[in-house]
């Protein structure tokens, strides 16, 4: 048997409001931006994974998952 740690995303001063939208998209941004800089097996960048995965809709990440692949995805990687 496996224990799994469950942990939510950190509080983060740029996204005071109870609405964590903005909070959400900039860390699927992050995560896609540091992979890009840092190439695919840089380890920090699972962080903003983590955040992104507990903060939004599992629908939305997989509407910007496919966006990402087709390349048009409307944010700037």
């Amino acid at each position: 048997m496996t224990i799994t740690k469950l942990e939510t995303a950190p509080f983060d001063p740029r996204f005071p409001n109870q609405n964590q939208t903005r909070y959400c998209y900039q860390s699927f941004v992050d995560f896609h931006r540091c992979r890009k800089v840092k190439g695919e097996k840089y380890a920090p960048c699972e962080y903003f994974r983590r955040v992104y995965r507990s903060m939004c809709p599992a629908a939305w990440i997989e509407k910007w998952d496919t966006q990402v692949e087709e390349g048009r995805f409307p944010g700037r990687i």
